[in-house]
C-alpha cells in the first residue's frame, strides 16, 4: 500500500467527526478523532491501513464513565475478554501485515459480592456506584489476573504476543491495604501482525546504548481536567518511535486525553482515534498541537 505522503503545508490539520459524519470520512487521510462504537467504526475501515496501533481499554471493574453499555462494566472477566478480543480482531484486519500492536491494560480484585467501592481517602477517584459480584471459578479478594487472561485471548485469534513490558510507576496511586504490596506496575504487550514486522530499536535505546529493556520506569503525570489516570507522554513516545516511521499512520481505539494522538502530531506521524462520545480533555489536547475542524 501506497504510504500517505505529507501535503506541503507546514502545519498539520486534523479532525473531530461525530458518528453521523463517519461514512462520509473514511479512509481518513489527516488525523481524525471519530466519535462512536470502536467496533463499528473499524469495520469500516480499509484493510492493511495502520502501521501500528497504540492503545488502553477501560479496565474491568475499575471506573464508571456513566455510558451505556461501557466496555470495562461487564458482570463477567469472560465476557469483558470477549468483548476486546472482538475489537482487536478488527484491529488486526485494518493493520498492516509488518505493524504491531502496544496493547496497555491493568488488573483488578474481585469484590467479595459488594454491589458498590467506596471512596478511598487516599484515592477519591476509585468510588463507584456499582460493582460486579465475584465472577464463577473465582474467590473473594481474588487478583482476577485480566492482562494475561486478554493476552491469551488475542494469540488464539491471530496475534503473536512478542513482549510483556512492565510499566513501573515510581509515584504510583495509594491503596489502603495491609495485608499484600502496593500495586505499582502495570502491563504493556507488545503484538505482532506477523512473525516480521517494523520494529525500530535503535529509535529506542536506553541512555547507555543497550537495546531497551522490558521494565519501563516511568512516573504518571497530572493532566489538567481529568479525574483519571492518562498516558504520560515518555510512555507512549518509545511506542511510536520503534513502531512506525513519519508520515505513518497509528490508531488509538480507545482514546482518552488524546496523548497517543498528541504524540503522533509531534512525531510527525498521523493518527485516528476513537471517543465513544465527546470529549472536551482529549479535544483540547489536541488542539494544543492541531489546528483542528470539526464534522457534525
Amino acid at each position: 500500500m501506497k504510504r500517505y505522503e505529507e501535503p506541503a503545508s507546514q502545519h498539520r490539520h486534523g479532525r473531530f467527526v461525530k458518528e453521523a459524519s463517519t461514512l462520509s470520512s473514511l479512509p481518513p487521510t489527516e488525523s481524525t478523532v471519530y466519535e462512536g462504537d470502536a467496533s463499528k467504526l473499524l469495520e469500516q475501515m480499509p484493510e492493511d491501513f495502520f502501521q501500528s496501533c497504540v492503545t488502553s481499554p477501560p479496565y474491568w471493574g475499575l471506573r464508571d464513565y456513566g455510558i451505556a453499555g461501557q466496555i470495562g462494566a461487564e458482570e463477567d472477566p469472560e465476557e469483558y475478554i470477549e468483548r476486546l478480543a472482538e475489537v482487536f480482531a478488527r484491529v488486526l484486519r485494518v493493520l498492516r501485515n509488518d505493524g504491531t500492536l502496544w496493547l496497555n491494560i491493568g488488573d483488578s480484585y474481585t469484590s467479595g459480592n459488594r454491589g458498590y467501592r467506596a471512596p478511598d481517602k487516599k484515592n477519591p477517584v476509585r468510588q463507584m456506584s456499582y460493582r460486579p459480584k465475584t465472577p464463577n471459578g473465582l474467590k473473594e479478594k481474588e487478583l482476577v489476573g485480566v492482562p494475561w487472561r486478554l493476552a491469551f485471548a488475542l494469540q488464539k485469534i491471530g496475534w503473536y504476543l512478542r513482549s510483556d513490558i512492565i510499566w513501573e510507576k515510581p509515584n504510583c496511586m495509594p491503596e489502603s491495604v495491609k495485608d499484600r504490596p502496593t500495586r505499582s506496575h502495570e502491563y504493556f504487550f507488545l503484538f505482532s501482525k506477523c512473525p516480521k514486522y517494523y520494529y525500530s530499536g535503535d529509535s529506542i535505546r536506553e541512555a547507555n546504548g543497550r537495546n531497551r529493556r522490558t521494565v519501563w520506569s516511568i512516573p504518571t503525570e497530572p493532566f489538567n481536567g481529568a479525574h483519571f489516570a492518562t498516558f504520560p507522554p515518555r510512555l507512549i513516545e518509545p511506542c511510536i518511535l520503534a513502531a512506525t516511521r513519519q508520515n505513518d499512520w497509528v490508531l488509538d481505539p480507545f482514546l482518552g486525553s488524546g496523548t497517543v494522538g498528541m504524540i503522533c502530531v509531534q512525531q510527525r506521524r498521523n493518527s485516528a482515534d476513537r471517543n465513544r462520545k465527546s470529549s472536551t480533555i482529549s479535544q483540547k489536547a489536541f488542539e494544543l498541537e492541531l489546528e483542528f475542524k470539526i464534522d457534525f
